[in-house]
C-alpha cells in the first residue's frame, strides 16, 4: 500500500473515531504540521467546548504514544506547559489534545522580542530539570550512534565521500572527546528537540512544548544547544552568551561558567553532527528534501565551535579538506 493510501485510510479512520466520541461536536480535521517522524496533527474545532482542539495521528506500528502520554504527564506535573490530554485510543495511535495555538517561535522571533521569548523558553528549561524521573539515559551507545549517521548520510550519501582510514580514526577520536565531555556534564532530563519549531507563543505559561516524546536523562546543556544554536535561526554569539549567563544563574550548576561554556559548545558539535545525517536521511530515504535547506547553517555551527577550541582541530581538517568546497556545500 502506497503512502498516499496509507493516509487517505488514516484520515478516514481519525474522524470516524472523532464521531465516536461526540457525534457532530468536531469540525473537519484541518492539517495543523507533519514532524520528521510518521506522527502527523490536525485542528478541529469542538463546538460543545467551542474552542479547537489538535488530533495526533500516531500510526501505532511506527509510533509509540505511551512515551508521549509519560513525557506529558511529566511536563505539566513540573508546571511546562505541554497540551493537556483530552482523549486516547492507544489502538488506533489517535489523541485528541488541547491546542497551544498556531504561532511558533520561528515564525515570530525578531531582535526586539527575542530576550523576553529566550527568557520564557530557558525558565521553562530549568523547571524540566527539576523532573525526577527515570527515562532512557543519553548514554555512550545513543551518543555515538546519533554521531554515526554523520559519515553514513552526510559524508557518504549526501556528499559521496568516503573517508580514509586515518580520516576515520581522527574523526573516532573526536567522536570519543565529544561524548566524554558530554557524560561529564549534570544529568537531567532532556527534551531532545528543544528548538524554535516545537516552541508556541502562548499568552499564558509561555511557552507552549511539543514534540517532547523522544526525551530522555542526559546533559544539562542539550536543550540549550537545540534553543540557541537552532538549526533554524541564527543569533549573534554575544546574544547566546548573555542567554546562556541567564541559565547559568538560574540552575546553579556546580561548575564554573568557562567550563559551562565549554559543555554547551562541544554538546552543540556532537548535536549539529548527528542533525546533518539526519537531514540528509530526511532527503534520501524519507523523500523530504526541504530539511536540505537547513544543512548550511547547521555546519557553520560546527566550524565555528572548531575554530574555537584547538581539541577540535582534527575534525576542522576534515572538514576543510573534504567538505568545504564541495558542489552540494552551500554557505549559509
Amino acid at each position: 500500500m502506497n503512502t498516499v493510501v496509507q493516509s487517505q485510510d488514516r484520515e478516514s479512520l481519525l474522524k470516524q473515531w472523532l464521531e465516536t466520541l461526540a457525534a457532530g461536536n468536531f469540525s473537519e480535521p484541518v492539517a495543523a504540521s507533519a514532524d520528521a517522524s510518521f506522527r502527523r496533527y490536525f485542528r478541529v474545532y469542538d463546538t460543545a467546548s467551542a474552542c479547537n482542539r489538535i488530533v495526533m495521528d500516531a500510526p501505532p506500528d511506527k509510533e509509540d504514544c505511551t512515551r508521549f502520554i509519560l513525557v506529558t504527564e511529566l511536563l505539566r506535573s513540573a508546571g511546562v506547559n505541554a497540551p493537556a490530554i483530552i482523549q486516547q485510543e492507544l489502538s488506533l495511535g489517535f489523541l485528541l489534545l488541547d491546542d497551544l495555538g498556531s504561532l511558533p517561535y520561528l515564525d515570530i522571533l525578531d531582535a526586539t522580542n527575542a530576550d523576553q521569548l529566550y527568557t520564557d523558553a530557558i525558565q521553562a528549561i530549568v523547571k524540566m530539570q527539576q523532573i525526577q524521573h527515570r527515562l532512557p539515559e543519553y548514554n555512550r551507545t545513543r551518543l555515538q550512534t546519533e554521531m554515526d549517521l554523520f559519515e553514513r548520510w552526510y559524508l557518504s550519501r549526501h556528499l559521496n565521500i568516503a573517508l580514509t582510514p586515518e580520516q576515520q580514526q581522527a574523526l573516532a577520536n573526536i567522536f570519543e572527546l565529544l561524548i566524554d565531555t558530554a557524560l561529564e556534564q549534570p544529568q537531567a532530563f532532556v527534551h531532545r528537540d528543544y528548538h524554535s519549531r516545537n516552541l508556541m507563543k502562548t499568552e499564558q505559561d509561555n511557552p507552549g512544548v511539543i514534540d517532547y516524546q523522544d526525551a530522555v536523562n542526559g546533559p544539562v546543556s542539550y536543550d540549550l544547544v537545540s534553543l540557541l544554536k537552532d538549526c533554524y535561526i541564527e543569533w549573534p554569539r554575544s546574544r547566546v552568551e548573555t542567554w546562556l549567563q541567564q541559565y547559568y544563574r538560574l540552575a546553579q550548576l556546580d561548575a564554573d561558567f568557562a567550563t559551562f561554556l565549554r559543555w554547551f559548545d562541544f554538546m552543540g558539535v556532537q548535536r549539529h553532527l548527528k542533525v546533518l545525517g539526519i537531514f540528509a536521511r530526511l532527503n534520501y530515504r524519507d523523500g523530504k528534501a526541504q530539511y536540505l535547506d537547513d544543512l548550511p547553517l547547521t555546519l557553520k555551527y560546527v566550524r565555528q565551535t572548531c575554530e574555537r577550541y584547538p581539541e577540535l582541530a582534527p575534525l576542522q581538517l576534515i572538514l576543510q579538506t573534504c567538505v568545504l568546497g564541495h558542489p552540494k556545500v552551500r554557505r549559509p
